[in-house]
C-alpha cells in the first residue's frame, strides 16, 4: 500500500495502533505517551498489561477482520507487540493504515519454516533444518540431520513451548505427539557456548541503529538474565550485528527486530530465531540507554530520525517468573535496599509458574558486578530464604 511507504513522519499529538497487549507494548505505550503521542491497543483480552496504560483499549478476536479495520482507521499508524497475529488480520490492518513492519515481515518470522527458509535462501547462517510433515518424514530427516536434534512446532511457538529434544530414534513417537502431530521443523543439535541477541531498529530511510551484543542466559527454555554488553570476543560481538544489520535489510524492516544467535563452541554464529518486535533481552535499554528500544520502535514506525543507543553503563536483566510469588508476594522492600536495582512490573494479576510477571535490571561499573546485584536482588524478593533463581 502507498501509504505504508510513506516516509512522512508522523508527529507527537497522533495515535499509535498497536496489535497485541502485553508487557512489551506496556513499555512502548509508555515511551510513546512520554513523547505526546496517544496509544491504542487491540487484543481479545481485558484489563491487559499495554491496556493499563493505553488511552484506549480495545476487545476484539485477531480474527474479526471487521473490527481489525476499523481500529486501524483510528490510528496513524499500526505496529506489533506479539508477532502470532494471524497474517490475514495484518492484511487487513494494512488496508486502513501504515502497518510497520508489515505484514508480509510478520507472515514469515511468525512461522519457523518460513523463516528458516528465508535466512538460507538469502545465505545467513542458519541451524540445519528439515520440514517435518508426518512421523515417517520425521525418520528420514532425523537420517539425514542425524540425532540429537530439535523438532519444533512450525508457527505459535515461544519461551521453549511446541520443542522437543530427540535424543534417540526411541523418542520419535513422543516427539511427534509433542508437537501435536501437525507440521513441523527438525533442527539439528547446536553445541554452543552461549547464547546472544541483537536488537535492532531500522527507519523508513533504511537508517539502522542497534544495541550491540546481549548475552543470554536461558532456564527451561524461557530467558532468565541478559547481559549488557554481552561477554563474548569483539569479533563474535561484531559479526553478530552486521549478520543483524543484513537480517534487517533483507526483510526490508521498518521497526525493531531482534535476531537470536547461537555462539557456537568452535567459533562462528548460527542465527537461532528472529522477533519483528522489542524484545525481552533489550530490556536494559529503558534504564541504561539514552533511547531504549521501545523509544526506537516508535521513532521507527512514526518516520521520525531514529535515536542515540549509547549504552550509559553496564547492566543485566532477570526475569521474574510467577514461580517467585509461590510462598506469598514477594519482598519489594528488600530489592529496593539496593539503589542501582530497578524494577518494572507488568500489570499481571494472576501469577502463573512461567509466567513472565517482571523484571528487575541492574545498572553497575562492570557486567559481573551488575549480574552479581541483579540475581542478589531477585534472590531478596523471595522469603523465607528462597532463592528466586532456583525456583
Amino acid at each position: 500500500m502507498s501509504h505504508a511507504r510513506s516516509t512522512e513522519p508522523i508527529l507527537p499529538g497522533s495515535t499509535i495502533g498497536v496489535l497485541g497487549s502485553g508487557q512489551l507494548g506496556r513499555m512502548f505505550a509508555i515511551a510513546a505517551r512520554r513523547m505526546g503521542y496517544r496509544v491504542h491497543t487491540l487484543s481479545p483480552d481485558e484489563d491487559t498489561p499495554t491496556g493499563q496504560v493505553a488511552d484506549l483499549e480495545m476487545n476484539a478476536p485477531y480474527e474479526d477482520l471487521a473490527a481489525i479495520c476499523k481500529f486501524a482507521s483510528g490510528v496513524s499508524v499500526v505496529t506489533f507487540e506479539f508477532e502470532n497475529v494471524p497474517a490475514e488480520t495484518a492484511a487487513a490492518a494494512e488496508r486502513c493504515a501504515p502497518v510497520r513492519p508489515s505484514g508480509q515481515i510478520l507472515h514469515i518470522t511468525q512461522h519457523r519454516l518460513r523463516e528458516k527458509t528465508f535466512l538460507s535462501q538469502s545465505g545467513l547462517p542458519v541451524t540445519e533444518f528439515r520440514r517435518v510433515v508426518s512421523l515417517e518424514s520425521l525418520r528420514s530427516a532425523a537420517q539425514e540431520i542425524g540425532l540429537p536434534a530439535i523438532l519444533k512446532t512450525a508457527d505459535f511457538g515461544y519461551d521453549g513451548k511446541g520443542q522437543y529434544r530427540i535424543r534417540t530414534e526411541a523418542d520419535f513417537e513422543a516427539a511427534w505427539q509433542a508437537v501435536g502431530e501437525r507440521e513441523a521443523v527438525l533442527e539439528g543439535f547446536v553445541d554452543f557456548d552461549c547464547e546472544i541477541s541483537v536488537v535492532a531498529a531500522r527507519s523508513v530511510r533504511a537508517d539502522f541503529v542497534h544495541y550491540g551484543a546481549i548475552e543470554n542466559q536461558h532456564q527451561n527454555s524461557i530467558l532468565d538474565i541478559s547481559i549488557a554488553p554481552a561477554r563474548v570476543p569483539r569479533a563474535i560481538a561484531a559479526d553478530a550485528v552486521e549478520i543483524a544489520r543484513e537480517v534487517l535489510e533483507k526483510l526490508g524492516v521498518v521497526g525493531v527486530l531482534c535476531v537470536e544467535f547461537f555462539v557456537r563452541k568452535h567459533g562462528g554464529l548460527l542465527i537461532n530465531e528472529l522477533a519483528p518486535r522489542p524484545h525481552n533481552s533489550g530490556h536494559f535499554s529503558f534504564d541504561a540507554n539514552v533511547t531504549s528500544q521501545f523509544e526506537q520502535q516508535l521513532r521507527a514506525v512514526c518516520a521520525l530520525p531514529l535515536g542515540s543507543t549509547q549504552q550509559l553503563t553496564p547492566a543485566a536483566m532477570a526475569n521474574l517468573l510467577g514461580d517467585i510469588w509461590n510462598r506469598g508476594d514477594p519482598d519489594w522492600n528488600a530489592a529496593a535496599g539496593i539503589p542501582d536495582i530497578k524494577l518494572h512490573l507488568y500489570g499481571k494479576s494472576v501469577a502463573r509458574p512461567g509466567r513472565k510477571m517482571g523484571h528487575l535490571t541492574a545498572l553497575a561499573s562492570s557486567t559481573d558486578q551488575a549480574l552479581e546485584d541483579v540475581k542478589h536482588a531477585r534472590d531478596l524478593l523471595s522469603r523465607n530464604g528462597v532463592s528466586a533463581s532456583s525456583l
